[in-house]
Formats: structure tokens, sequence, C-alpha cells
């Protein structure tokens, strides 16, 4: 019988760590992606020492075109097939979309979107096989419009819808399928995305191990959607309330805080 995996992108930072230990902490066997190789390595050595069969390390960089194939191919070689797909990794760049560089959000579209979208659709015939589960982190910007993010923010807009269609295709077949939007939390993204510290509303901000905990709960669950906090669970429903135009100003003046 073919061994089953659970592969996560973006591994080797953030929620995407906390997500590999609390399924590494459940029974699951990894495999684990990301840039950063040294990273994955520790985590993996990490996760052996508590028990288990350590992880399956690819370094690998979702902005290529041919990541989906280089994942594919390591995993064969591995002689595994995937029974879990979370597709956690992503980032943003913080300013207007006119006058940040355009490459640069090119790649969001290439991460957030592209590779995302890629990996759920190449390996859905080895969760529907095994019954498994599809995991996408989306945000609670995919309810909002973004202005000084605006990319990043229409990239979780179609995360959340691209995995809800998903959920009702994969539904029938037998594979939960759930997204996990989660408000800010304090890990590598602000940094690297050009946010200033300390601006997060703290009602919103919830733990990297809370949130993983919590989607790990809400995915075994079949849950549509994981939205860690009281705050922001309130959101969606909030929103309904306000008239586009307002949402759109009130967005942009708290980005523009953040900065």
């Amino acid at each position: 019988m073919t061994e089953r995996v659970t592969l996560i992108t973006g591994a080797s930072a953030g929620i995407g760590t906390e997500l590999a230990r609390v399924f590494a902490a459940n029974g699951h066997r990894l495999a684990l992606t990301a840039r950063r190789a040294d990273r994955l390595e520790a985590l993996a050595n990490e996760l052996c020492t508590k028990g288990g069969k350590k992880p399956i390390v690819i370094a690998c960089d979702l902005q290529d075109a041919d990541a989906g194939e280089k994942i594919a191919a390591a995993l064969a070689a591995e002689g595994v097939e995937l029974d879990y797909l979370v597709n956690n990794a992503g980032f943003g760049v913080f300013g207007d979309a006119i006058e940040c560089d355009r490459v640069a959000q090119v790649g969001i579209v290439d991460v957030n979107v592209r590779a995302l979208t890629d990996l759920s659709l190449r390996f859905a015939d080895q969760l529907i096989r095994n019954r498994g589960g599809l995991l996408n982190v989306g945000s609670v910007a995919g309810f909002l419009p973004g202005p000084g993010m605006a990319v990043y923010y229409a990239s979780k807009a179609y995360v959340i819808s691209l995995t809800e269609a998903l959920r009702a295709e994969l539904a029938p077949r037998g594979v939960r399928v759930t997204v996990l939007c989660p408000g800010p939390v304090q890990t590598e993204f602000q940094a690297r995305a050009g946010v200033g510290a300390g601006h997060d509303t703290a009602v919103l901000n919830v733990p990297a191990v809370d949130v993983a905990r919590q989607a790990y709960r809400g995915l075994m669950a079949n849950k549509r959607a994981v939205l860690p906090g009281l705050g922001i669970k309130i959101v969606p429903f909030a929103l309904r309330f306000f008239p586009r135009g307002f949402i759109l100003s009130a967005t942009s003046r708290f980005q523009r805080q953040r900065h």
C-alpha cells in the first residue's frame, strides 16, 4: 500500500511551521516545502525527535513556473501519495499598487494564486483516492477590497472563492475542503510585506499556534471556513451592513496607519 503524506507549503516559518507541528502531533507523516532548505531541515529534525518518520523536505520556490512539477517529482521519487494538502505559502507587498515593484506583485499572484491552484488540481485525484482533505490558507483580507495591499487582498479573495467551489465539487467524492481565514498574525509576513510593527488591531490578533490548532480541528470536522478568534468571526457578518464605498474608504485609512 502506498504511503500517505500531508504536503504543507510555506512550512519554514509562521503558520506553516505551526501547522506542520500540529499535523505531526496528530500522527501524519509530512512532506514540507518552502524556499529555505535549512529551516525545513531543522523543522524536519525537530519533528523526527518527537517520534514518527522524518518528514520529506522539498526545497522549492513556488514563484517558479515549474514548482508543481518539482514537488510532484520529489513525492513520486519517495513513493508516496497525498492524503492531505495544505496550501499555506503566501506573501504580500505593502503600498499603493501603482508605486510598488511590479515584479514582486506578480510574484504574489504566482504564489498565492497560480501555485495554490496548480497544487490543488494536480493532487486532487490523490486526495479523492485517499479520501483526504484540502486546506487552503486565505485571509480575512479576502472579504475586503485592499487599497494599500491591493494584489494581496485580491489574491485572498480568489483563494476563498476557489476553495468554496472546490468544496462543492469534491465533497461528493469524500474529500474535506476548508479555507482558513486568519486576521493579523505576528509572523515574518509583516516584515516581508513592509508593514510597520504595532498597528494591527489586538482583537483580531491570534497567535500562529492557535491558528494552526483551530485550522486542523476545522479541517478534520470538515468545516467550510475557519476564522480564528471572535473578532475575525464578526468581520464577514458585519460587512453586510455597510456600503461597499464605506468599506473601501475605511480599509484605505486603516492601511495608511500600518506603514
